[in-house]
């Protein structure tokens, strides 16, 4: 089958190339890919891990070999998972505890958009508690995670202000559900009781001023590559206030993550959520696609399609 692999020491450092058919642990099943999703961290990844690595979490597909210990979807299901890697792949081994069910009226590009962005939007979101009444702060409100954080966070019921690089990235954020969009978190009015803050440096220290008392600031990036220094007195008139980090594969069991992406694909199959899709286009042009994704000129995900030829 063919495969996206990692060609560091070639002109262009992603490649199709022929690998191995996956071989299932018994919980796992074995899923022909549709379509996947690309993340930031993914392609940062491309230019550290060795030769032959082969990227991919977020897939959505079919179950062509269903899990051995008898878990998970039957053969023939369409399904979302977030794997550890290799799934930008024509087929790929996926757990079945980190994996839903694909209603008929949710698309497999939809679908695949979910994995990493939106159990992170998800889970990041429930560090606040109830949300209902809450003034909420997402930076990176354009991006993938950000664009489902804000509708979430509407859904349940806050005052929602999204922080966005440049205006052109904030167009459609209101749509979206924020009641309020910032290009500087500096710029925010007032302070809030939950901060979503994933670019680190100037951002972090800004959100710092901008926590409410007993509030809680959730750090899940640092896309400015900025160090940022924290001291004591930066929280003066902010006491009791948590800055958490978060990680995604951390954040609870592996069995709760096939839960919430259930909820999460009801959600869009229901019209109360809607992915962002920026860019979407063939596998064969993934690499063609890096540049835009860099210079963060796609709102929302990027997702790819997979030419099931074997």
């Amino acid at each position: 089958m063919l495969a996206l692999v990692n060609t560091p020491s070639a002109p262009i450092p992603v490649e199709l190339n022929e690998v191995p058919e996956p071989v299932p642990m018994p919980e796992e099943a074995v899923v022909e890919v549709h379509a996947f999703s690309l993340n930031r961290g993914e392609l940062a990844l491309l230019a550290f891990r060795p030769e032959g690595w082969r990227p991919g979490q977020d897939i959505a597909g079919v179950v062509v070999q269903p899990a051995a210990d008898g878990s998970g979807p039957a053969k023939g299901t369409s399904v979302v998972a977030l794997v550890d890697g290799a799934g930008w792949s024509q087929r790929v081994a996926a757990p079945t505890a980190r994996m839903a069910a694909i209603p008929d009226n949710v698309s497999f590009a939809s679908a695949a958009t979910l994995p990493v962005a939106g159990l992170t939007a998800l889970r990041t979101l429930r560090q606040g508690g109830s949300l209902l009444g809450q003034r909420v702060l997402i930076t990176g409100a354009a991006g993938g995670v950000g664009s489902f954080a804000v509708q979430l966070a509407a859904l349940a019921g806050a005052e929602v202000t999204g922080v966005a690089s440049h205006p052109d990235r904030a167009v459609g954020l209101s749509e979206l559900g924020a009641t309020a969009v910032v290009t500087k978190i500096q710029e925010a009015e007032g302070l809030f009781d939950l901060i979503l803050e994933s670019a680190g440096g100037a951002s972090l220290a800004g959100a710092i001023s901008k926590v409410a008392p007993g509030g809680t600031i959730v750090v899940f990036g640092m896309s400015s590559r900025e160090e940022t220094t924290i001291s004591f007195p930066n929280f003066a008139g902010h006491a009791g206030a948590r800055l958490l980090a978060f990680f995604i594969y951390e954040s609870g069991t592996p069995a709760s993550m096939g839960v919430d992406l259930a909820k999460l694909v009801s959600l869009v199959a229901a019209g109360k959520l809607t992915p962002e899709i920026g860019l979407e286009d063939s596998w064969h042009n993934l690499y063609r696609a890096t540049t835009a994704l860099r210079d963060r000129k796609v709102n929302g995900k990027a997702v790819f399609h997979i030419d099931q030829i074997r």
